[in-house]
């Protein structure tokens, strides 16, 4: 469950088909505008070695790392092949007058 919500930026900062980095203290998300302008967040960092994936591609419904070429996909955090096999972790998100909120939990 989630317990709190960020305040992100207004929908229009993010494309569609697109990725953006947001940091909140120690942590760093990515959050992602899917082509029917359906919003996603995972982890900001890629799991085979923790490089930012809001420097990466989006395709469809994946994301690219810049560094490895490791996919994701963004919906889920589903590995989808080498070189990663870990999941990314995603989160909650949701529209409110406008602007996108990030369910960030304990």
């Amino acid at each position: 469950m989630t317990d709190q919500w960020i305040d992100v930026c207004a929908v229009d900062d993010i494309d569609e088909e697109d990725v953006m980095r947001f940091d909140h203290g120690p942590r760093t998300y990515a959050l992602y505008r899917s082509a029917d302008s359906e919003f996603f967040a995972t982890a900001g960092l890629c799991t085979h070695e923790s490089i930012h994936l809001a420097d990466g591609l989006v395709m469809e419904h994946v994301i690219e790392c810049p560094k490895h070429n490791g996919r994701f996909d963004y919906r889920t955090g589903k590995a989808l092949g080498a070189p990663v096999c870990v999941n990314l972790k995603t989160y909650p998100v949701r529209v409110e007058a406008g602007r996108l909120l990030l369910g960030v939990g304990p």
